[in-house]
């Protein structure tokens, strides 16, 4: 009984006896940092319909899916390409608009390897249309255009073709294909606001369609949106 009292005794001076069982010790209480913040990463949002259409229409022109691409050039035929550029639509009755788009990109890109988004609206890819001096306003084929694209109280497809046709043969950037679905999807809006917004694009180049502006020093002028007369 000496001994192994003698002896633990020893162990606890030398230093030799084995640690206490149970969990290491932390620091003292009340000492700890603050817990760092969960903090949630907001959710990336989902691109506008016209805009997951162009990049899918894109990216066939990039994978040289041209089988796809004539597919979209017939808009007669009830194609599988058809179908799946009728799937970007955000409703059932913009099914139509987003498979025309479809068909006016195919028709611009045919035989082309690079792809185009396009910028601007209809107004301002007329604008272009042309040669040197003579574009846009000064090009009497474009202003008849206009006219007639304007003029239609419903969704004119035919003058639409001949519009991409122009910019195809002019090599000229096409209009955005994004902007393009959004506006042919608003068409029958009250006032025809799509309409009023193409002519401003087309006769005035620093009206800003996106913010319903003019840029400064502008000569033009804020005005009524074309009537429902015609």
């Amino acid at each position: 009984m000496t001994d192994s009292v003698t002896d633990s005794v020893t162990d606890l001076v030398t230093g030799s006896a084995p640690p206490p069982e149970g969990p290491p010790a932390g620091p003292p209480a009340g000492t700890e940092g603050p817990a760092e913040p969960s903090v949630r990463q907001p959710a990336p949002a989902d691109p506008a319909p016209g805009k997951q259409l162009t990049s899918w229409l894109c990216g066939l022109v990039r994978a040289r899916q041209t089988g796809q691409l004539a597919d979209l050039r017939r808009p007669a035929a009830v194609t599988r390409a058809r179908l799946d550029a009728a799937e970007f639509a955000p409703s059932e009755e913009t099914r139509p608009v987003f498979e025309h788009v479809a068909f006016l990109f195919a028709r611009y890109h045919a035989g082309r390897l690079d792809p185009s988004p396009g910028a601007g609206d209809i107004g301002a890819a007329l604008r272009r249309i042309g040669s040197g001096e003579g574009r846009g306003p000064a090009n009497p084929g474009a202003v008849r255009l206009l006219d007639r694209v304007v003029a239609s109280r419903r969704v004119p497809w035919r003058h639409l073709q001949h519009v991409i046709e122009r910019a195809r043969s002019c090599d000229t950037v096409p209009p955005s294909w994004a902007v393009l679905a959004e506006d042919l999807a608003g068409w029958s809006g009250r006032g025809r606001p799509v309409q009023y917004r193409w002519a401003r694009s087309f006769y005035t180049p620093t009206f800003t369609p996106d913010t319903r502006t003019l840029v400064p020093g502008s000569r033009g002028t804020e005005a009524d949106p074309i009537g429902d007369s015609k």
